[in-house]
């Protein structure tokens, strides 16, 4: 059977403060912008996770996207969505939650959670209409 992609698009929204305790209040603003304002920045976050493997001879499918989408309901949504990710995640206490670091998190919150011999290949994950980052996980 021949190996194919599946993406599904998710949405969520979260805050954020783009914020390095080592720099001074005008270094942050400089480099994060308007992400570092005391009570943070919100966005509507697109999510596009794709995943690989055989089609099932059984079921025509790669994956059932009904448990594609519970898993990441699971993993990512239920987590992240309508919170301030320095104040409501552990993954955000230390680390500061750019759009780049969030989809790597997304990425270590998801991989080998899918079954068979599906695997996760990439999160897409845009904050605005014209900005998105993408992860494939780390290359050997």
């Amino acid at each position: 059977m021949p190996t194919l992609r599946v993406t599904k698009k998710f949405e969520f929204s979260a805050a954020h403060r783009a914020w390095r305790e080592d720099r001074s209040p005008e270094e942050n603003r400089r480099l994060f912008g308007r992400c570092a304002s005391p009570n943070g920045d919100g966005h509507n976050f697109l999510l596009e996770v794709t995943v690989e493997g055989p089609v099932d001879p059984e079921t025509g499918m790669v994956i059932d996207v009904g448990l594609l989408k519970r898993i990441v309901t699971a993993e990512v949504l239920d987590r992240f969505d309508h919170r301030h990710l320095n104040l409501d995640t552990e993954e955000f206490r230390t680390r500061v939650p750019t759009t780049e670091a969030i989809a790597v998190v997304i990425w270590e919150r998801l991989e080998g959670r899918f079954p068979g011999d599906c695997r996760l290949v990439r999160v897409r994950l845009a904050r605005d209409a014209s900005t998105y980052v993408e992860y494939e996980g780390r290359r050997a």
